[in-house]
């Protein structure tokens, strides 16, 4: 049991930190869906939002941190870096990351002027300690690896030397590896856990475990002016019904929500409610996982098959009111990243049906077990892929294991198919651990590769745009990870899945429009399942 909590905390740690961060999203909410009325900020006021779930703990270098975790904490730690609303990472509490010509050395300039709500300067001997701290953590030292050192070279300069280049290093920073707090958080992470500290907006006030957590104005904030709410709430409240009715009776003021049908309802009734979601490479991809190291899903056929065998569009009309698109890698076409093609297993049952008796009378019936958590929607799901995986041919059977033991079967292989959602990262490069070989080890050992799949092709493709400025060359090695994905099919893509949504009262006003100390633009809304936002920007209007 101990070794499967160590598991299931550093794979979900990781998906947060590699996986979940920021890409262009276009607007948070439109005039269509609801986006908020103008007007100049006013300050005061006590905000109360409503959140899904609990945080595990509030410290980012030992707990486990989800899209609730980053608005708790965030509203008191920062991170080294932000990203804009073009999806380019933009300094925060550094002032500079400058790479050397190889962009295997990153000089880190730390900004001037900031403090802990302790009063502890923010320097580089600070910013050393965290991310040492975070290398030697199980949580993230597997996003860390290329880091060799860490190295002061002036009071307010580090440098981080790396195993070879790496060109989307600082995006890394904007996540929970690159929130920064005190020393004294450092050396007693129990405390951190539950009383955070840190350089940002709010100080920590309360908390009660599975009900809510409260933040207080900083008023020695270092970006001046900033923020305007006196006082957050965070309230937990799991259920997604409650949470609505409780936004309806005027219990909160905005909420987090997946449901279709939430947004739907108060995304009609615009001049009572503001809608925001995340779009493009901000939001994960809904699908089905193959083991390709057991049989049969180590057959590219009986792969092939189960993709012509699912019809996305009959689960989109289905499962999400019709509000998403479908998935044909890992990456919407709103990205800049995203390569057309044709590879991607088109609806056909007929080859469906056609590849499973091909596979038959070489190998015997085929059959296979698919692992879900027991979520009634979740479930759902599974059911209708295995009615139109049964009329090609193939028999599923379906198996509900706990959300902790699912996460685990992954990581050491003992699965054969599973329900998943993954892939927004901030850049393409975030999900290099995650399908690059060099990480896809033999069943029953630790696997960051959760697949398993081993290609060269798709390897080297993944190493290029690591280690490659040119953003044209960086293009073509991202076509080409889509391109082998396609044909290798290692994932059924479903659809993107951008059905998490914050919805608000209008009188909340700011939601996705802040901007970054530099002045531009802040990224509106990112992460999943349900979009977080930075709170220090936020403001109630008096009418």
């Amino acid at each position: 049991m101990k070794r499967l909590k160590i598991l299931t905390v550093v794979f979900a740690s990781l998906v947060l930190a590699a996986c979940s961060g920021p890409r262009p999203t276009g607007e948070a909410a439109s005039p269509g869906t609801g986006a908020a009325p103008g007007g100049s900020p006013v300050s005061g006021g006590r905000l109360v939002y409503a959140l899904s779930a609990d945080a595990a703990g509030f410290n980012p270098v030992t707990d486990q941190f989800a899209s609730q975790s980053y608005s708790m904490t965030g509203t008191i730690i920062e991170a080294l870096v932000g990203v804009d609303a073009e999806g380019n990472w933009k300094p925060v509490l550094a002032e500079s990351l400058t790479p050397n010509a190889d962009a295997d050395e990153w000089t880190v300039k730390v900004r001037p002027g900031v403090a802990f709500s302790t009063g502890e300067p923010l320097d580089a001997e600070v910013v050393k300690a965290n991310l040492e701290a975070q290398k030697a953590s199980p949580l993230n030292t597997a996003v860390f690896a290329p880091v060799t050192s860490v190295e002061v070279t002036d009071p307010m300069t580090v440098k981080v030397t790396l195993r070879g280049p790496w060109v989307a290093f600082p995006y890394y920073l904007a996540a929970q590896i690159g929130m920064i707090v005190p020393k004294a958080s450092l050396a007693d992470p129990k405390a951190a856990s539950r009383k955070p500290v840190g350089t940002g907006a709010f100080l920590f006030k309360e908390y009660v475990p599975g009900s809510r957590m409260v933040v207080t104005k900083n008023p020695n904030y270092w970006r001046k002016g900033l923020p305007y709410l006196d006082e957050i709430e965070f309230r937990i409240l799991p259920d997604s019904q409650t949470r609505a009715q409780t936004l309806e009776a005027g219990g909160v003021d905005a909420m987090g929500t997946t449901r279709d049908e939430d947004i739907v309802k108060f995304g009609a009734l615009k001049d009572a409610y503001t809608v925001g979601r995340a779009s493009g490479m901000a939001v994960p991809e809904y699908m089905f996982m193959l083991n390709t190291a057991v049989p049969p899903l180590d057959d590219l056929r009986v792969r092939r098959a189960l993709a012509h065998a699912t019809d996305r569009k009959t689960v989109i009309s289905t499962l999400r009111s019709g509000l998403t698109e479908e998935a044909d890698g890992p990456w919407s076409k709103e990205s800049k990243w995203y390569a057309p093609g044709d590879g991607y297993p088109a609806y056909d049952l007929a080859k469906a049906a056609a590849l499973v008796k091909e596979v038959e009378a070489e190998k015997g019936p085929v059959s296979f077990e698919i692992i879900s958590p027991p979520d009634p929607n979740t479930m759902q799901g599974i059911e209708l892929a295995q009615d139109m995986w049964r009329k090609a041919g193939v028999e599923v059977t379906i198996k509900q294991v706990d959300q902790a033991d699912l996460i685990n079967r992954a990581v050491t292989g003992d699965y054969q198919a599973t329900v998943w959602t993954q892939f927004s990262a901030p850049d393409p490069d975030g999900e290099y651990i995650w399908m690059h070989q060099n990480y896809a080890q033999p069943v029953g050992a630790v696997s960051l590769n959760f697949s398993r799949i081993k290609d060269a092709e798709l390897s080297n493709a993944f190493d290029t745009g690591r280690s490659n400025p040119q953003e044209d060359v960086r293009r073509q090695a991202y076509a080409t990870v889509q391109q082998r994905l396609r044909e290798l099919v290692p994932f059924i893509f479903i659809d993107h899945l951008n059905t998490g949504a914050v919805i608000a009262k209008t009188k909340v006003r700011g939601i996705g429009q802040h901007v970054l100390p530099d002045g531009d633009k802040g990224l509106p809304l990112t992460g999943s399942p349900v979009p977080y936002h930075p709170f220090s920007q936020l403001w109630l209007s008096q009418s």
